[in-house]
């Protein structure tokens, strides 16, 4: 039985001191042998950890105890050995780049969907109010070639920031319907969400994205596997090592 817990998480919230929050991050994360990466910025946090249960969740649980953090909801996946070679804590200027300083998720998330209503509107192809829901994968070109939801749009971009001008040029297959984005844990698809709207675009996120659908909904209208960025590649959607990997 798979024995060390995989954790994925982010949150969108005012973070004055990075620099010296990774300090304390930094010690107590290395203390309790984890590895993987965690990502500081002024607008919050982004981290992907692995190590015996029980010490990801004392770190998770200490980082709730700060305020800031207490709403942090984490994605949990299991594995045989540890699939990150080192524990890396950064500060950079976004937790996840889309270069658009006007999108702040810390001021606000984007309305969501979650993973059961997505999916009542997927099976019956409508949303509640009979509008027609397009799916718009963020993800990089060569992570939607693993897997993806059946008939989302892939606008084949090579990395997020490219996302608002390929947004931009595929508005028409937006007008008029429901659109919901997508990406792997949320961080993505929420400032993708959030964009899209102050376009004008009536979009929601996934709340928890892929691996959230997964965890609630299995291979539901998914076709392939998920891309992650660790030394499993991929996961099927038990949130399984797919085979070979």
């Amino acid at each position: 039985m798979a024995s060390v817990l995989n954790v994925s998480a982010y949150l969108f919230t005012r973070i004055d001191d990075p620099a010296a929050l990774r300090v304390v991050l930094r010690e107590r994360a290395g203390a309790a042998g984890l590895r993987g990466t965690i990502l500081l910025a002024e607008e919050g946090i982004n981290l992907f950890l692995a190590g015996t249960p029980t010490a990801v969740r004392g770190f998770v649980d200490a980082l709730r105890a700060d305020a800031r953090f207490a709403a942090l909801q984490t994605k949990e996946s299991w594995s045989d050995a540890v699939p990150f070679g080192k524990l890396l804590v950064k500060v950079k200027r976004e937790i996840i780049r889309m270069d658009r300083p006007e999108v702040r998720p810390q001021d606000g998330r984007a309305p969501a969907v979650t993973p059961g209503t997505l999916r009542r509107w997927l099976d019956s192809g409508v949303d509640d109010a009979g509008r027609e829901v397009v799916l718009v994968d963020t993800r990089n070109a060569f992570e939607v070639d693993y897997g993806t939801f059946a008939g989302a749009k892939d606008w084949r971009i090579e990395r997020f920031t490219q996302f608002p001008d390929a947004a931009d040029s595929h508005r028409d297959e937006l007008e008029g319907k429901t659109v919901v984005s997508f990406c792997t844990g949320g961080i993505r698809c929420e400032k993708a969400a959030l964009y899209l709207r102050d376009e004008g675009v009536e979009a929601y996120q996934l709340e928890g994205g892929i691996l959230g659908w997964f965890a609630a909904q299995g291979g539901a209208h998914w076709d392939g596997d998920l891309f992650v960025f660790d030394e499993r590649e991929a996961l099927d959607a038990e949130l399984a090592a797919r085979a070979g990997a």
